[in-house]
This record gives structure tokens, sequence and C-alpha cells, in this order.
């Protein structure tokens, strides 16, 4: 994949080249549907019957040229958008496939031991802070409980905890749809809300404080206040 990436600038510069080159020819055939348009109108009361249709032929031809190489520009620009897609696509293979690889090596890891109380106090500081931003209480009984390795270890948790925030800095596509309570787009594990009528619908996992998926219906914070009300 890194091989790849790196030859993806030249890809990107050529295609970008070729754009530029097919603007290029559009604006000279524009303006030869100018030069052609004015030559009408300033001698069509003199053409006879047959170099009416001739002129205006070559008008149309010049237009359906345009009408190509705007194609052409589409088609190139669609190519360019689905090679960086592809490689976003293998990346994101590689880090799940990095991930997978580092809870394997550090499952039998005992930094639970030598560490545990410092990362869990720096943790639940972290919580605090982030449940304080999301406007979500939680408490023991109605947090589900962090995914953990077969080990225990909390080290894993807190190193593979930065994919999220990593993919919430990507510029965002205007024409992708977002959701959850960031307003980000989709990424990683998402959790539908079971409330039908919940406006948002999709949430990230890390966004409401989930490693894995709950037992049971699941309602999304929002949900939850709106049904506490209604009691």
């Amino acid at each position: 994949s890194l091989a790849g990436i790196e030859n993806l600038p030249c890809e990107l510069q050529r295609n970008f080249q070729l754009m530029r080159e097919l603007d290029q020819r559009t604006e000279d055939k524009k303006a030869e549907i100018d030069s052609l348009a004015a030559e009408y109108i300033e001698s069509v009361k003199s053409m006879l019957p047959e170099e009416r249709v001739e002129h205006l032929k070559k008008i149309q031809s010049a237009y359906s040229k345009c009408k190509e190489y705007s194609d052409d520009k589409v088609q190139l620009a669609m190519q360019t958008y689905e090679m960086v897609d592809k490689h976003i696509r293998r990346l994101d293979a590689d880090l799940a496939r990095f991930e997978a690889d580092l809870k394997d090596k550090l499952e039998g890891s005992d930094f639970e031991t030598s560490g545990s109380r410092s990362l869990k106090k720096g943790r639940s500081q972290k919580d605090k802070r982030s449940s304080r931003g999301r406007g979500r209480r939680t408490s023991e009984e109605d947090t589900p409980k962090k995914k953990k390795l077969k080990g225990g270890s909390e080290f894993a948790d807190t190193i593979l905890s930065v994919h999220p925030s990593d993919v919430l800095d990507m510029p965002v596509d205007p024409n992708e749809p977002t959701y959850c309570l960031c307003h980000q787009v989709s990424y990683g594990e998402m959790i539908g809300c079971d409330n039908p009528d919940c406006p948002i619908e999709w949430f990230h996992f890390a966004c409401v404080d989930l490693t894995t998926k709950p037992k049971g219906k699941w309602f999304c914070p929002r949900c939850v206040q709106e049904r506490k009300k209604k009691k």
C-alpha cells in the first residue's frame, strides 16, 4: 500500500494535467463557436439555404465536441476520486490488520501490573471530560463495560483509541452524509438507535462510550432523555 501511495501524487498530477488540457480544448472550441455564430449572423441574409444548413451543422458539431470534452473531464474526475478512495480503503484495511496484530502481541503482556493504576487514573479523567463534552452522565450501571483483551490489558485500549480521533481530522467530503452526536461521516464501528423516530439514527461507538455492541435494545443519549421526560 505504501508503494502505491508513493505513486499517487504522480498519478494525480497526470490526471489534473489531462483535465486542464480538456478545459483548454473546450475553451478553444467555445471561441470557435462564437466565431461561427458571429459569421452566420453577419452573412445569413446573403446565404443560400444549403449554405445555412452547412454552417449550422458546423456550429452543432462544435457544440458536440464541447460536450464530448466535458464528458471526458467528468469521467477523468470520477476515476481520480476512485483512485484516491481505493488507497484510503487499502489504508483502512492495513490499519485494521495492524490493530489486530497489536492486540495479539499485547495479549500476554504484563502492562496492567506495572502501569495499570496510572493508566486507569488518566483514562478516568479523560472519561469525565468526554462525558461533559457529550452532555451525557455515565455511571457504572448504565455504561457498557469497556472491552478488554484476554489478559485484561488497558494499554491496548489506550493505544487503539487514537484511531477514531485521527479519522475526525480527515477532510470531509461535503457530499458524504454525516451522523452521530459529533456530526461526522461514518467510520469504524457504528450502532443504530432502536428508536424508529430518532433524528440521528447512527452513532460512532466512541462517541456514545461503547467498545462493543450491548445486548438487547439500545437507545442513544438523546432518546434516553426524551423517554425519561415522557415518563
